[in-house]
């Protein structure tokens, strides 16, 4: 079950004026769901994405890096669920340009003006022939209010859908700011296994997107994890419309900071979403590294505690184990940390510091945080002014559960 996950109703979800969506039922891997989603974009609407940095990233991500560096103009994405056409070679790459080529056809638009994404089992061939039958019944079902049908669309092992929506005020305008994501395991940054997509009716320069867009992912959709496995498909892209008559060209403009400020207060709710509907998942925690002489340095400390299984174990027991989170401190790669300069709060309750257990602690403290379904792990390092912050789960017997049954 999804930790305190909300789920805006449909009223709260703004359609974006300029994105159009349409889901269908395909079969890719299952009956009776739809697993197709198209986004159709107005013309002249800007197109930035991040993508994973696994070395056996999948077909539609190659795709879609050549297609945005093309720079043909962006004018529709498709989504498939149940297979990921990743580890398909060359058969796998023809397969997605063939995608792109059929709803380049019935759109009326360039195949390089076409990004496909791609998620579900790894070294399947994709059915390309299914997609293709079933393009049509996506594009006839384009309209505007479809983000809640595209959320579940997107989904494999997800268990809720993964929405954000809100309206600002730049000006004398109101921009809307959409999105939906995607993601439950195989999550671990640069980037992790999830699809990202948000959409906003402000106007932004391509160039600015493009730098807007790696900023955003290093602060949301990059500082989560659940298993510490970076995928093969990973993809987060932000469309910006300009429907709305905003249109922002550089840093300077007096509406940047505030619409960029939204967008990533976006991402970040839809990155936290995925976390805490991470497979098998029972709470969700937060790892902040305060004190750091370096973002690296804070980020290092921080995923070695979120990637333990021995501290994601404790959790999920709500045992306070403390000693293993200062474990995993140890060993994170900090030749000459003064663990003696250390201190470390769980919740409000400081555990150590000076080197060891702080004489104000007890284990009642301990269990009573613990038994909480949204935890805090503080860490003071002493060496420096920097902080950083990662979004974990902790691992149940589900998650073991899920993964093992996963092809089934």
């Amino acid at each position: 079950m999804a930790v305190n996950l909300h789920i805006p109703s449909q009223s709260d979800i703004h359609p974006v004026a300029g994105i159009e969506i349409g889901t269908a039922q395909a079969g890719i891997r299952k009956a009776g769901r739809k697993d197709l989603t198209v986004f159709r974009l107005a013309e002249g609407t800007s197109v930035a994405g991040v993508f994973t940095t696994n070395r056996f990233r999948a077909a539609p991500v190659q795709v879609c890096e050549r297609h945005l560096a093309a720079g043909q103009g962006i004018r529709a994405l498709v989504v498939n669920t149940g297979n990921a056409n990743a580890g398909t070679g060359e058969p796998g790459m023809l397969a997605a340009r063939q995608t792109c080529d059929a709803l380049a056809t019935l759109l009326g638009i360039r195949p390089e003006q076409v990004l496909p994404f791609s998620t579900g089992v790894i070294l399947e061939p994709l059915p390309v022939d299914r997609i293709t039958a079933a393009l049509p019944a996506a594009v006839g079902d384009l309209q505007p209010g479809n983000w809640f049908d595209a959320a579940y669309g997107i989904m494999t092992t997800d268990t809720q859908p993964k929405i954000a929506s809100q309206r600002i005020t730049l000006g004398e305008h109101t921009v809307t700011i959409t999105g939906i994501s995607k993601g439950a395991g195989m999550i671990r940054p640069n980037m992790a296994t999830m699809l990202g997509f948000l959409a906003t009716d402000a106007g932004i320069a391509p160039g600015l997107l493009e730098t807007l867009t790696r900023e955003i992912a290093g602060r949301s959709f990059n500082r989560i994890t659940v298993d510490g496995d970076t995928s093969t498909n990973d993809s987060f892209i932000i469309m910006a419309s300009g429907a709305s008559g905003v249109h922002v060209q550089n840093r300077d403009d007096p509406h940047f900071a505030t619409l960029a400020q939204a967008l990533g207060e976006a991402a970040l709710e839809l990155a936290q979403k995925i976390v805490r509907d991470a497979e098998g998942a029972t709470k969700f925690i937060t790892v902040q590294v305060d004190e750091a002489a370096s973002s690296q340095e804070a980020l290092k400390v921080a995923y070695a505690i979120a990637h333990s299984p021995l501290v994601k174990t404790a959790f999920y027991a709500s045992d306070p184990n403390l000693g293993r989170i200062l474990c995993a401190v140890g060993y994170a790669g900090i030749a000459d940390l003064d663990v003696s300069g250390m201190r470390m709060w769980l919740g409000d309750t400081l555990v150590a510091s000076n080197g060891g257990r702080d004489p104000g602690y007890t284990e009642e403290d301990g269990q009573r945080i613990m038994k909480e379904s949204e935890i805090t792990v503080r860490i003071a390092l002493g060496r420096g002014s920097v902080s950083e912050t990662v979004y974990t789960c902790d691992f149940s017997h589900e998650y073991v559960s899920i993964n093992a049954d996963y092809r089934s």
